[in-house]
């Protein structure tokens, strides 16, 4: 296949039409799709031109809403069909930045947790918040200067939204945002059904009265209403947000699996479908000029798209000491900009490093969960690290890392490939050691247990290359 057909344009929604004329020549036809003033001037990139860290970044946004890209209500037929219920919001339930290097590296894809606690104007909050928050805001600053144009208002308070989420991933990640695109639950719906279903697993069955899932074990092919499901799932999951999170990786990797595949690009019916569906439910901010783009990412190989999740600190934060009910995703967004930059890296030539410093690890179980310190040793094992369990030990909620002084960059990176737990300086380690307790809430690698599978096997990485079987 020609280079332009191992482009893919935006995660879910923008597609490569590449591999043949007749595909180039129509992708002039999203031209028609909806736009919005989301990216600031001096953050467009002009034909031709790279960013500083050799990346084109393209921020997708799945809203939880009943509406249409418009803002106008979905019919009620509509919402039966898609088995969402009549009641939304303005909720931005799926974040993920989309990495395009300068060159031949693969792409990659990073996740952000909806629940994600960051600063944002009006205080802090759940990342996922920022977009109705503003869009509030807007409407009521339009309606106390006299602004009584409904149409506007709305028109307004949506792009007050698109750009406070837009600023929000770029405080947290320390990426500076090229292009966005928007999609909705019809975008999930219309989408899947114009390229014949997407090919997700499930490790084990599933029924969800919530989002309308009901699936059996095992490899299967979504579409419609179902595929809706499948990314909108998260009662009765282990690990809730986080397993959605994946599943919406997994359904990413395989939409981009059957768009780039030759039963789609060949097929002319097929890619009208596509565009007509990506046209009726996607926004994409108006400094996008798709044509250049392509031209663009001519260089970008076909390694594919791999999707990974922005460290995390804690998925149980209590945040709000009157309300011990109230919980948040506790992120650290000096961990969260090195993990972001780690996905691209610098082009240039870096300097010969010294070795690194040896470091025996010893990793103590603070959970009920039985052979968790085991299996966790065994992914530091796996990634070159001399770890051994280290038995059980008083239980706590949260997990750390600890080290002694000299072992701060070793013991950042065993925090770092554990998921982004905290970590503690301290003179009371052992020399030459480093310590991880694992607490109640751990979810990161070798988290769960069953089938004699090898530790690490819950964290299998999610590319377009292969069905990755999921919660």
């Amino acid at each position: 296949m020609h280079p332009l057909g191992k482009i893919v344009v935006a995660g879910l929604a923008l597609v490569v039409f590449g591999g043949t004329a007749y595909g180039y020549a129509n992708l002039s036809a999203l031209n028609e799709v909806s736009r919005d003033n989301v990216i600031d001037p001096d953050g467009e990139t002009k034909p031709g031109e790279q960013p500083a860290d050799g990346s084109l970044d393209i921020l997708l946004v799945g809203r939880d809403s009943r509406s249409d890209n418009q803002g106008n209500p979905l019919a009620p037929e509509v919402l039966r069909e898609l088995r969402a219920g009549a009641n939304g919001d303005d909720l931005t339930d799926t974040l993920i930045v989309l990495r395009i290097p300068n060159g031949t590296k693969e792409v990659k894809a990073f996740s952000i947790p909806r629940d994600s606690y960051v600063s944002m104007p009006g205080g802090k909050g759940k990342i996922n918040a920022a977009f109705g928050r503003a869009k509030a805001g807007e409407a009521r600053r339009l309606r106390t200067a006299g602004e009584s144009d409904k149409a506007k208002i709305d028109r307004s308070a949506l792009t007050a939204g698109r750009r406070a989420a837009r600023q929000a991933v770029e405080d947290l990640t320390g990426v500076k945002i090229d292009h966005f695109a928007e999609v909705n639950l019809l975008s999930f719906y219309e989408i899947s059904k114009a390229i014949g279903g997407v090919d997700v697993c499930l490790k084990e069955a599933t029924k969800d009265k919530n989002s309308g899932a009901d699936f059996p074990a095992g490899p299967q092919r979504v579409s419609g209403a179902d595929a809706l499901a499948f990314v909108r799932q998260r009662d009765g999951l282990p690990g809730t947000d986080f397993a959605r999170v994946r599943r919406q990786q997994v359904f990413l990797a395989g939409l981009a699996r059957q768009v780039l595949s030759a039963g789609t690009l060949a097929d002319p019916g097929k890619l009208s479908d596509l565009i007509d569906a990506v046209k009726r439910s996607v926004v994409l901010d108006d400094s996008w000029n798709l044509l250049d783009f392509v031209g663009q990412m001519r260089g970008v190989s076909g390694g594919g798209i791999r999707f990974e999740t922005i460290p995390v600190v804690n998925v149980d934060y209590r945040y709000d000491s009157s309300n011990p009910r109230a919980t948040a995703v506790q992120v650290d967004p000096v961990a969260v900009k090195a993990f972001a930059a780690s996905l691209i890296g610098t082009a240039a030539p870096s300097a010969p490093t010294a070795p690194a410093v040896a470091a025996t690890v010893d990793v103590a179980n603070a959970s009920s969960k039985e052979g968790l310190a085991a299996r966790v040793a065994g992914v530091l094992r796996d990634k070159g690290f001399t770890a051994s369990p280290a038995g059980n030990t008083g239980t706590r909620r949260t997990s750390l890392v600890r080290f002694g002084p000299g072992l701060a960059e070793r013991g950042a990176e065993v925090a770092k490939l554990l998921g982004g737990l905290a970590t503690q300086q301290s003179a009371s380690v052992p020399a030459g050691h480093i310590e991880v307790v694992l607490g109640t809430v751990y979810s990161g690698p070798g988290a769960a247990a069953g089938g004699g599978a090898p530790a690490g096997a819950a964290d299998e990485p999610i590319t377009s290359n292969g069905v990755v079987c999921v919660n």
